[in-house]
């Protein structure tokens, strides 16, 4: 792993070959939790893909607007697959990841399908600053798989089937996927309570967990 800078004074992690396809991993509300990622960014590397895990802060007076989107565009100018672009996030960033999708068109950027885990569908969303479903009339313009943790107590797994139902009333396909996981492990992650934080895991079952999530979004990248 190498860390550069997406933008002044903003980092972002790279892990895997950048011959790869590339896959854009987002974190989630908590600000500049780049870190939390690790084990997960990790495990998709090992299934042959360059992986994009940028800093970003959703607290800024922008919603993290310019963040995401000035990394998505790096992620976008050293991919392999610019026009294909595998975009995945969690909690927050999933939110994100959904919205980026919906408003391709609107921000000149081709996602080539998107995997969200546990996603925050019910937030405004930082890419439109609306409703995440105010975009989904104008046709797909993508495909999703939603991710969610059984026994996750911070995002209801109701969320995820929620927006699946209203993708699929618009026509974008979409398919959710139940695991055996909470809030943080199904990013590989564990919540320090101590310093209210997600810090990256190394219980043996949750890098399980992140397994299982890295395969998923390997077959979503076509590995």
């Amino acid at each position: 792993m190498k860390t550069v800078e997406y933008a002044p004074g903003r980092s972002v992690d790279l892990y895997g070959a950048p011959s790869d396809p590339t896959v854009l991993l987002w974190h989630g509300m908590q600000t500049d939790s780049k870190a939390a990622l690790r084990p997960l960014a990790e495990a998709i590397a090992g299934h042959r893909l360059a992986v994009v895990v940028p800093d970003w802060n959703s607290h800024a007076d922008d919603g993290g607007r310019a963040d995401l989107l000035g990394s998505a565009a790096f992620a976008r100018e050293n991919a392999t697959n610019a026009n294909d672009l595998v975009v995945v996030g969690w909690s927050m960033g999933g939110l994100a990841a959904a919205g980026l999708t919906i408003h391709s068109d609107a921000v000149g950027m081709r996602v080539g399908h998107t995997v969200c885990l546990a996603g925050a569908f019910h937030a405004t969303d930082p890419i439109s600053g609306a409703s995440l479903t105010d975009g989904l009339d104008g046709g797909p313009t993508g495909s999703f798989t939603l991710l969610h943790g059984l026994h996750d107590d911070v995002v209801p797994i109701t969320v995820s089937t929620t927006f699946a139902a209203r993708l699929g009333e618009c026509g974008w396909p979409a398919e959710v996927v139940e695991l055996n996981a909470d809030h943080g492990s199904i990013a590989g992650a564990r919540y320090d309570s101590a310093d209210d934080r997600y810090e990256p895991s190394d219980d043996p079952s949750t890098l399980s967990i992140a397994a299982e999530v890295a395969g998923r979004i390997a077959v979503a990248a076509g590995r």
